[in-house]
């Protein structure tokens, strides 16, 4: 039996891919490897075909054409055979002993028949240009080395996130939510890691630092110039997540979780305040206007409660550009705090 699937989405990845990749076969045959080609124009192609070759007990090289990363998740999500689902960004690698650490954890209760919805572990932010990283952890809201309910958990930080780079869903609970990512788009693990905790009964938090996200390409999503470009990509993300569980049905979730839902959508407001008030240009004072109205109509419960977080109290308070000042820098001194690329 495969204890988890990994899946690989990659577009042009050849420079980076085989770090990953390696990474990945440390787990031996208990690992499936599933590298999802999307499209690429460069040896992506034939580097997950070699691996394959070489390695056909662990990987399935499969390619298909051009659909984005959350297209990518899904096509893994629809071939995975392993009991749990990771996704791993082909420019990232996991650590060894942390992912030794998880696959004992995962057997141990799986010959124990306890297995979680979820096993949440630490993160950490590689900063290659100046060696310098970031380690996420959740030791303050979940209890490591047991089994929780979300009424044993702590609230997050106010700059914390559950990510997808902590998370190792249970497959079938997963495939359970009818979560379909949308493609062509950008941030949109946001909306797979938030939609499925609500069917989350039962978490394991391991304080492991598995995941090591590469931090120093000019290209990538949380570069500072690309999110302030990709404003509009950010704005449909967030509206997709306000539309997945209306107030009523969040309010009637225990406190606990009923709070990280209202936390989760608090960070997401903030990014995609700055995101979008970067810049002053018609089209994104439009597009930001007519994401809260959409919200104000189809779920006005929701839309109050949103409107009265108190960052998002203070910033409507403002002009649009006063908000793009307090934004930037905020997102600055975050870059500045974990690490990210700027």
């Amino acid at each position: 039996m495969k204890l988890i699937t990994f899946a690989v989405p990659c577009y042009n990845s050849q420079d980076y891919l085989n770090k990953c990749i390696d990474s990945l076969l440390s787990g031996g045959d208990e690992v499936e490897i599933l590298i999802i080609n999307d499209g690429s124009t460069d040896e992506t192609r034939d580097i997950a075909d070699a691996y394959e070759s070489m390695y056909p007990t662990q990987v399935r090289a499969v390619h298909k054409p051009n659909g984005g990363h959350g297209s990518g998740v899904n096509k893994g999500l629809e071939l995975a055979t392993g009991l749990y689902y990771k996704v791993v960004d082909s420019d990232d690698w996991l650590d060894l002993d942390a992912l030794l650490t998880l696959l004992d954890t995962i057997r141990k209760h799986v010959e124990e028949g306890v297995n979680p919805d979820l096993y949440v572990t630490n993160f950490v932010y590689e900063k290659i240009i100046d060696g310098t990283r970031y380690v996420s952890k959740y030791d303050k809201a979940l209890p490591a080395g047991r089994f929780s309910e979300w009424d044993s958990t702590k609230p997050l930080k106010l700059w914390q996130m559950y990510l997808m780079h902590a998370l190792v869903y249970r497959t079938q609970m997963l495939r359970d939510t009818g979560m379909v990512l949308p493609e062509h788009t950008f941030y949109e693990d946001n909306l797979f890691a938030y939609q499925p905790l609500p069917y989350v009964k039962k978490l394991f938090y391991l304080d492991v630092d598995l995941y090591r996200y590469y931090i120093g390409r000019s290209d990538q999503s949380v570069n500072m110039d690309n999110v302030v470009k990709r404003y509009d990509q950010q704005i449909n993300i967030t509206r997709l997540m306000l539309k997945a569980y209306s107030y009523d049905e969040i309010e009637s979730m225990c406190k606990p979780l009923r709070s990280l839902m209202y936390h989760c959508l608090h960070v997401m407001l903030m990014n995609t305040y700055f995101f979008t008030t970067a810049k002053d240009e018609p089209d994104r004072r439009e597009r930001f206007a007519l994401m809260w109205q959409e919200l104000k109509r189809s779920d006005p419960k929701l839309y109050r409660r949103l409107k009265r977080m108190p960052m998002v109290w203070i910033l409507d308070r403002l002009s649009w550009r006063v908000k793009g000042r307090v934004t930037t820098r905020s997102y600055r001194f975050l870059c500045k705090h974990v690490k990210l690329g700027v």
